[in-house]
């Protein structure tokens, strides 16, 4: 018997996930979950590792030439395009579990993919749970506020209002058709071996990034504890819940920079003001530091559970992961 973080009361370990083996030791009933992941990129992968070989893990492919990969992962790879409702069809019944990674198209309103994906799984048998990968882009700018998940979204941009949209599809679903679903709400992901997943090209490209008086805070989690993370909500997430999926760094953005310039032994990027910035960068840019915001992590550590293993962008960047304390 043990103590999982967050919790007061005694559980035992050989059924429910613990922090390092989110699945535990299955008993016969559970042996056959499968969980199906949509958007099986990176983050999607490292989650079916810690889900294989203890359940049936597939994903939704639309390009055919990722299906060796997956197979090689162990994951039973699915046809099919979220943009073609009838290429769909066979998911109906297929999982007990699914994460949602798939992001909103890239234009118009709402997110017809994630509705197109909720009738598919509610022909029949629909799944025990839903998590969907949102984005902490819902808040828009909080003025570097310190914000936990009772705040009200407050979408900025066209991608934000899209986020917002497919968020509420999803707890729609929950309510209508019975699953427990969940949302988790995604800053900045970073992985030494994730593609384009650290400060490093940035830095030597010299991008700029904002003066110090009109720098913004902004939130991260490494890609492990995020896969990690979607996992346990899989098993521990509370019905209709919003979590933040990040990591204990209070950094404003150019001091993150700052930082990984001191860790990879490269110059650190010049600082402009506003103004200076907006004729250097692009728009997509420049949205990000338009917006100020410092997340709580609470409900990730006391309700899921997550010890984080890189709790700071600077034991993530380096790797260099504080000593595994005990369940």
């Amino acid at each position: 018997m043990s103590i999982l973080a967050g919790s007061s009361t005694p559980l035992n370990r050989s059924i429910l996930p613990s922090n390092q083996t989110p699945l535990g030791a299955l008993p016969a009933r559970f042996r056959r979950v499968r969980v199906l992941i949509v958007g099986c990129g990176d983050v999607g992968q490292r989650a079916a590792r810690l889900l294989s070989p203890r359940v049936g893990v597939l994903a939704l492919v639309r390009d055919a030439a990722a299906v060796p990969a997956l197979r090689a992962r162990g994951i039973v790879p699915l046809a099919g395009d979220l943009d073609d409702a009838a290429s769909l069809q066979r998911l109906a019944g297929i999982a007990t579990h699914v994460i949602h990674l798939a992001p909103p198209p890239a234009q118009g309103e709402g997110d017809a993919r994630t509705q197109a994906l909720l009738r598919a799984l509610a022909r029949r048998s629909v799944p025990v749970a839903l998590m969907y990968g949102s984005t902490s882009g819902v808040y828009g700018d909080c003025g570097g506020a310190w914000i936990d998940e009772t705040r009200a979204p407050n979408p900025q941009t066209a991608r934000a209002h899209r986020r917002v949209a497919a968020e509420g599809h999803v707890r729609a679903f929950g309510r209508a058709a019975g699953p427990r679903v969940g949302v988790l709400r995604i800053p900045g992901i970073y992985a030494e071996d994730r593609p384009g997943g650290t400060p490093r090209e940035r830095l030597l490209r010299g991008t700029p990034v904002l003066a110090a008086a009109d720098d913004v805070f902004t939130n991260h989690i490494h890609a492990d504890d995020l896969a990690r993370a979607m996992v346990l909500a899989l098993w521990r997430g509370k019905p209709q819940r919003v979590v933040h999926a990040c990591d204990d760094s209070e950094l404003k953005m150019g001091d993150y920079f700052d930082l990984a310039a001191g860790l990879y032994g490269l110059p650190r990027p010049p600082r402009f003001s506003r103004a200076q910035a907006a004729e250097r960068l692009s728009p997509l840019q420049l949205s990000f530091m338009r917006e100020s915001r410092r997340m709580h992590n609470r409900r990730l550590k006391h309700e899921l559970g997550l010890r984080l293993r890189y709790p700071t962008v600077a034991a993530g960047l380096t790797g260099k992961a504080p000593a595994a304390r005990p369940e």
